[in-house]
């Protein structure tokens, strides 16, 4: 089994030089990589301490940033190495400030395993959520490195689970300890015998409140809201949620924010041709024209964690598609959540649409019934879905806390 994972990953590393000649990622992929233990060797610090933390994506940085930042704080003896397996998560943050080194991760064959982890000697290394390189986990456990996975979460449909991943199962076993999301993750780990494992909880929680306390005061969006209230802040929408939303939009009386994950000109031209009823984009508005409309359109990037504090209701796209993004965002500000059908992956809306402060919708119709019920102003609903989403999150803070605890017992 060694020698096919180590054959697929070899496989992989070809085809995606191959792909680096006509697809824009995989260019990046390829060329992250291209004498990168050259450039490694001229940034590290022989007689540093180094903390490996490694994550796949943007998403799984968001995981490991609490703890690095509490790292920086509360142990600045200590440098972090920070590598990314994605282009769109290295791309976005490899000028992240709290990381000494910020880099792609080498293909995990068994020599750049064991020349990175020789490089970079950490004395610890960390791991976020979904990532399982058997060559490195290896290799860290041959140089007794203490290595931990955080913000994790099991399913039996994984690999470690069916009678035929036994040979996979091993790896988890280089693990010092798994700081789990829930007590199934718990009980699926000592079903194939791992009895280090602990429920700490998610640390994007940890995350979004501190992006919460910290987010930026926006004028154009603050007078677009102006005395008039409810606003439907609509984050990281896709086509098909789009059409959901402005065709209720269009024949009903409130104001929305539609903040769409592709921000290109044809995709914004698009959005404003389904429109009906007055707009405005964000970059160029003044406050006195944004006052005077019914939809704010973000046509740019990096405003959305902090246009949510305007908002009393979110949809939040991408659950018509393979998944939906961060509820987290919308929910710190006790936002009421609703999202398309495909979230049966993301423990914190399946647990959200539980506790009564999220909603799944499949069609028109649905999303029509709960629109109709957030606005109608006799109703109390709002209020108090509101109320069930904050105290969500606040109950489920406190991750960061205990991992803390468990790396520097």
């Amino acid at each position: 089994m060694r020698l096919l994972y180590n054959l697929g990953i070899y496989i992989y590393n070809l085809l995606v030089w191959i792909a680096a000649n006509f697809n824009e990622k995989a260019a990046l992929f390829a060329k992250g990589r291209k004498n990168q233990f050259a450039t490694l060797q001229s940034k590290i610090d022989p007689s540093a301490r180094y903390i490996w933390f490694h994550v796949a994506s943007l998403g799984e940085f968001e995981q490991g940033r609490p703890l690095m930042e509490r790292i920086k704080c509360e142990h600045p003896d200590y440098k972090i190495i920070l590598t990314f397996f994605s282009p769109s998560g290295y791309e976005v943050r490899k000028n992240y400030d709290k990381a000494d080194i910020v880099c792609y991760l080498p293909m995990d064959t068994p020599g750049n395993a064991r020349r990175f982890v020789d490089m970079v000697h950490p004395v610890m290394a960390v791991f976020v959520k979904y990532e399982f390189w058997c060559n490195y986990l290896d290799d860290l456990k041959q140089a007794n490195v203490p290595t931990y996975l955080v913000s994790a979460i099991f399913r039996p449909s994984q690999l470690f689970f069916k009678w035929y991943g036994g040979w996979y199962r091993k790896v988890l076993h280089n693990f010092s300890h798994l700081f789990v999301q829930d007590d199934d993750s718990v009980s699926l780990l000592k079903g194939i015998g791992i009895s280090e494992v602990s429920v700490a909880g998610d640390t994007r929680f940890d995350r979004v409140l501190a992006i919460a306390q910290s987010a930026k005061d926006l004028p154009v969006v603050k007078a677009f809201k102006g005395e008039s209230a409810p606003v439907l802040v609509a984050g990281s929408s896709w086509p098909k949620d789009e059409d959901l939303l402005i065709d209720y939009f269009n024949s009903h009386s409130f104001k929305m924010i539609l903040a769409p994950h592709e921000v290109d000109e044809a995709h914004i031209q698009e959005i404003i041709g389904k429109l009906k009823r007055p707009y405005i984009r964000y970059t160029g508005a003044s406050e006195e024209d944004a006052a005077q409309t019914d939809c704010l359109i973000i046509d740019g990037i990096g405003y959305l964690s902090s246009v949510y504090r305007y908002g009393e209701l979110a949809y939040i796209g991408g659950g018509f598609g393979v998944g939906i993004h961060n509820i987290l965002e919308p929910a710190v500000y006790g936002m009421p959540v609703i999202f398309g059908p495909n979230y049966h992956n993301f423990r914190e809306a399946v647990e959200m649409e539980k506790a009564g402060g999220a909603f799944s919708i499949n069609n028109s119709a649905d999303l029509a019934k709960v629109l109709d019920s957030m606005f109608d102003s006799s109703s109390l609903r709002l209020a108090d879905t509101s109320a069930v989403a904050k105290e969500f999150v606040a109950k489920n803070c406190g991750a960061t806390d205990l991992i803390m605890k468990g790396l520097f017992h």
